[in-house]
């Protein structure tokens, strides 16, 4: 058996000796004489080659993609008999982190500072001495009112952080419950339990019931103290009223890592808006234990086990 493994990847997976783990550039068409693999391991590939791949590994059984999600490898078209399975939990400590970095950034106006220090710009209004919301700003998460929109486990990660520095977290997803010790109210509430948040975590995956989640009535409920975080998927926010409710000031700020359109255009009015953080999609990027994944799921799968994270299509 050969397993394509990419080289943009720390380690490497420990397999049996009849399989062949060949390194590829997961940026460059796959060469000729590795169309025979019959597993792909892909991570930072470009849609058209996935798709491209997919027409020439004829002998392809199986494509374990990295990402949380299946989105990329999906849209390339591989053969309804090619199992395909995700790196859903590779990415949680490195999203929760970026996620909490996001938040405290902006609540701290960290944003505000770094732009003041090239002008040599010694901010009174943002240190110093001060009265908490006098003037109605939010600069702490003791006490805050944080609602995280897409409680899978990078939300359950974030959640006991966010606890630890003293906010009140309740996750949003499809139904009503309680996952990981903390309530969760179906996404059908949110226009009840927005004009009480401080902070909206939006972790929600690109998918067609997804697409602009977040939109201009939703967004109209949040109060004006409150800040959006989203690092989940792009689509899943209206960018023109996030826009408009941003340039109104109706809302503190969003911190963004996820676009509509990536790498974000220049042309985007969220570059130019002062309340508002860009990271360029950097919550993930670097898998965690990969190789460990690759190895588990390969042994199932030459098992006829249950892989993890397989994808039903």
């Amino acid at each position: 058996m050969k397993l394509l493994y990419p080289t943009n990847v720390a380690g490497r997976p420990e397999v049996p000796e009849d399989v062949t783990v060949v390194d590829y550039d997961p940026r460059q068409p796959i060469p000729a004489e590795h169309h025979d693999a019959e597993v792909l391991v892909s991570w930072g590939g470009t849609v058209p080659l996935l798709r491209e791949a997919a027409g020439q590994l004829t002998k392809l059984r199986w494509v374990q993609g990295l990402a949380a999600g299946p989105d990329d490898v999906l849209a390339a078209g591989f053969p309804e008999h090619v199992a395909i399975t995700t790196g859903r939990s590779l990415h949680n400590a490195t999203v929760t982190e970026h996620a909490l970095t996001l938040i405290l950034a902006g609540l701290r106006g960290i944003h505000q500072l770094v732009a003041a220090q090239p002008e040599h710009n010694w901010r009174t209004d943002l240190g110093g001495i001060r009265v908490e919301q006098a003037d109605g700003r939010l600069e702490t998460l003791h006490g805050a009112n944080v609602l995280i929109w897409g409680f899978g486990e990078i939300g359950q990660t974030l959640a006991p952080l966010l606890t630890a520095l003293g906010a009140r977290v309740t996750g949003v997803a499809r139904a009503d419950g309680e996952r990981a010790g903390y309530p969760v109210r179906a996404a059908s509430a949110l226009p009840e339990l927005l004009p009480d948040a401080d902070v909206l975590v939006m972790i929600l995956p690109h998918a067609p019931d997804t697409r602009h989640a977040l939109d201009a009535e939703l967004l109209a409920r949040m109060p004006a103290r409150s800040w959006l975080v989203n690092v989940g998927r792009g689509s899943t926010v209206d960018e023109d009223a996030l826009a408009d409710t941003l340039r109104a000031g109706r809302i503190a700020g969003a911190a963004l890592d996820v676009f509509r359109v990536e790498p974000l255009p220049a042309e985007s009015p969220l570059w130019d808006l002062p309340n508002v953080i860009i990271t360029p999609h950097a919550a993930g990027g670097r898998p965690r234990d990969a190789a460990l994944l690759v190895a588990e799921n390969l042994a199932a799968f030459r098992a006829g086990r249950p892989m993890r994270n397989r994808v039903d299509r």
